[in-house]
């Protein structure tokens, strides 16, 4: 038997586990609410479960079809950018020449996952920039991907990139003061972006792929500044101290909501709109209609749908889709809508021997493939 609820060891990847479980046991979960031992059940009688006003909220919402392909949404969105998670988070590797193209190919897998129609992803992709800019784009980042020989050489358009080549030449000014040292490392990156003298030997050339550190330290020696500047960024990790604070000043704000909250609780008008809290999730969108849970079997042998199911249940999804569900049947002002591929899942085999989460695992039917965004061994252990 799975739990639903798995604790991972990326503090990050509880929910996006969980999520996942939910959606794997979607058609047990729906029957088990519907099931007689559900309805009848000596918990029904005492008023603790089904007959209790949560419980039939749960029921509710475990067989509206929005609900199931929110979950989908969310699992398509999520899944890639766990994947930079995990490595920006992990301690054992350090992650700074690829974080720049793992999040370029988290964004294209989030593409390709709802068949490259941007109106379904627009407004995550504004998220994620906003987001980028803020807190994970630093000129750093920008020169460990300069001087990546896995990307640098496979993408000539690297060195005309103004906000990369920026970032390259504002972490040189902080981080190398001595003006000789920059100048020496400015007439050797011409090398470098040339591929002469050892970085254009054969063995140099095959071995591009391999960890950028371990190539710089090989191959570098005829520049002798620009290799002691790159293994410089090649070798930073995270810093313990820095993520700590995140960690109490994010303890902090949470609980500071909470309260805020919890004091508001008796004050709420449920008439006003103001009040209505926009970081809701289920606020933010809907599915697209194309592939509605409701039209999913309950039986294989059987023409019984869970629309059937949920219409008979009296489940109305008035709260949430009153304005969406008249302006889909209407047509005549199309909205921004989100496909709803439904996902699968690749290696079905769980171990109970390990508590690593399996994020890519999840693949999206538009393209049949899953979201590995890096050549690289992320480890788990993080």
């Amino acid at each position: 038997m799975k739990e639903l609820i798995k604790p991972a060891k990326t503090r990050f990847a509880t929910a996006f586990l969980t999520l996942a479980r939910i959606h794997q046991q979607k058609n047990n979960l729906r029957k088990m609410f519907t099931s007689e031992e559900w309805t009848t059940s000596k918990w029904a009688k005492a008023s603790k479960w089904a007959k209790e006003q949560q419980g039939k909220r749960v029921t509710q919402i475990m067989l509206m079809p929005s609900f199931w392909n929110t979950v989908v949404y969310a699992l398509k969105v999520s899944g890639p950018l766990l994947c930079v998670l995990r490595l920006v988070d992990g301690e054992k590797k350090p992650p700074m020449g690829y974080i720049y193209e793992a999040m370029d190919r988290a964004k294209e897998a989030i593409s390709n996952a709802f068949g490259g129609k941007e109106e379904r992803y627009n407004n995550i992709f504004e998220i994620i920039d906003r987001r980028w800019d803020v807190q994970l784009h630093r000129p750093l980042h920008a020169a460990g991907y300069f001087l990546n020989p896995e990307y640098f050489y496979s993408n000539p358009n690297i060195e005309h990139d103004n906000e990369v080549m920026a970032g390259l030449y504002n972490c040189i000014s902080k981080l190398v003061p001595n003006i000789d040292v920059q100048d020496k490392i400015s007439q050797e990156l011409s090398i470098y972006k040339q591929a002469e003298n050892l970085f254009g030997l054969p063995m140099a050339i095959r071995q591009r792929a391999t960890t950028a550190l371990a190539w710089w330290a090989a191959y570098g020696s005829k520049t002798p500044n620009l290799q002691k500047f790159a293994i410089k960024i090649h070798s930073k990790k995270r810093n313990r101290l820095d993520q700590k604070r995140l960690n109490d000043l994010v303890f902090v704000k949470y609980n500071r909501a909470l309260k805020r909250r919890y004091d508001m609780r008796d004050i709420l008008d449920p008439i006003s709109l103001k009040n209505i809290d926009e970081s809701n999730e289920w606020l933010l969108g809907r599915i697209d209609r194309e592939m509605d849970e409701d039209d999913e079997f309950v039986f294989d042998d059987d023409i019984l749908t869970w629309g059937d199911v949920a219409t008979a249940s009296g489940v109305g999804e008035s709260s949430q889709r009153t304005r969406a569900t008249s302006t889909s049947r209407a047509r005549a002002t199309p909205r921004v809508t989100r496909s709803s591929s439904v996902l699968q899942l690749v290696d079905e085999e769980e171990s109970e021997e390990t508590d690593e989460e399996d994020v890519d695992g999840y693949k999206s039917n538009d393209e049949g493939q899953d979201y590995d965004l890096l050549g690289v061994d992320v480890e788990d252990d993080c």
